[in-house]
């Protein structure tokens, strides 16, 4: 069962790499449990180093232009294909 979303996660986030899930499957979400393998999606995380205390807005449709922070793109219509 996917768990995307049509809004960002926003996090506090401390300092340190993050894997935030780029498949949509994870029940971390924001961030990678390994649902990509375990149900062969073909995707990845993607791996980001955090370097200061900051607020970040994950991408939750997982259609940014911009991995893995939200631009907006879940206010657009999603394409068939």
């Amino acid at each position: 069962m996917s768990t995307k979303r049509d809004a960002p996660w926003v996090v506090e986030e401390q300092p340190g790499k993050k894997a935030w899930c780029s498949c949509g499957e994870s029940l971390k979400q924001p961030y990678c449990d390994g649902s990509h393998a375990r149900l062969n999606t073909g995707k990845r995380p993607v791996i980001c180093e955090i370097d200061q205390p900051k607020k970040v807005a994950w991408c939750g449709c997982k259609r940014t232009k911009t991995p893995p922070f939200c631009d907006g793109s879940h206010k657009t219509p999603a394409t068939q294909g």
